[in-house]
């Protein structure tokens, strides 16, 4: 789940990942995150199964440094074990949307993890986290300035609906979750489905 470490970016909008990392965690009831490597992780076990969940300490654009390890596990899949999860300034505030796979779309975290694990054959989910202004706000600007009182809250009630969008992931895969919870028609900001 991909942000900037550190207070200063805690509540931009470049870290709805973190911010969704933070509250998973909480909620699966996994212990305290550690530092490993170049990440912080926590980790547990759903149905048995191992899981981790990755907060990157290289900042966004340097993402897939502290993922390149995952390609030495031995039977590790990049396409079904792995569940990026980004901020994206093109969907609206409290609107989510899951992919199997694809390119970067110009986020540069999503670029980084490319470049590291020399694949686009991932599963992502962006949190909306838009519209950027049409007033000539840079977008890199407007991802990187702190949320407005009325943009945490709205994320703040999505984290439960994007949760149970990982869990789908987790115990169904992208398939079913994306049909599950990728909206057919659009949504007023901060609502759900």
């Amino acid at each position: 789940m991909l942000g900037n470490p550190g207070p200063a970016y805690a509540v931009t909008r470049h870290n709805a990942g973190f911010v969704l990392a933070d509250f998973i965690a909480q909620e699966w009831e996994f212990p305290k995150f550690r530092r490993v490597g170049k990440a912080h992780v926590t980790d547990s076990r759903i149905d048995g199964e191992p899981v981790a969940i990755v907060k990157p300490r290289t900042y966004m654009n340097r993402s897939g440094q502290a993922l390149r390890p995952l390609r030495a596990l031995e039977g590790f899949d990049l396409s079904s074990d792995m569940l990026v999860v980004v901020d994206d300034y093109a969907l609206p505030i409290g609107t989510f949307r899951l992919r199997a796979r694809g390119s970067a779309g110009g986020h540069n975290g999503l670029r980084s993890i490319e470049e590291s694990l020399r694949t686009q054959e991932y599963a992502r989910l962006r949190i909306g986290v838009g519209p950027v202004p049409d007033d000539g706000t840079d977008p890199a600007d407007f991802v990187l300035a702190q949320m407005s009182s009325d943009d945490v809250d709205i994320l703040a009630q999505l984290l439960p609906r994007v949760a149970e969008a990982v869990e789908c992931w987790l115990r169904e895969g992208i398939e079913t979750a994306m049909n599950r919870f990728n909206r057919k028609e659009p949504q007023e900001p901060g609502t759900t489905t």
